[in-house]
């Protein structure tokens, strides 16, 4: 093998880690939120909105919130994530 073809180019690899880390982290919240809402019952509102019912979607639209910074911290140009 030759000093050339060392393998993967550095910059590829940063890019393919950054898909790996979007969806993988997208898909954590999204089981997480789905098992919690549906499998729990804190998403279904059966006789009325109780008080765990708002406390489950102010956590979810808040870390939703925090996963779409993380989205754009990550997807920044120049970012030092990686």
């Amino acid at each position: 093998m030759d000093e050339y073809n060392q393998g993967i180019d550095p910059e590829i690899k940063r890019f393919f880690k950054k898909i790996i880390n979007s969806f993988s982290y997208g898909l954590l919240w999204l089981l997480s939120m789905f098992t919690a809402g549906l499998f729990f019952d804190l998403g279904i509102t059966h006789n009325g909105i109780k008080w765990y019912n708002i406390v489950f979607y102010i956590v979810a639209i808040t870390s939703f919130i925090f996963l779409l910074m993380y989205f754009y911290r990550l997807w920044k140009k120049g970012n030092p994530l990686l």
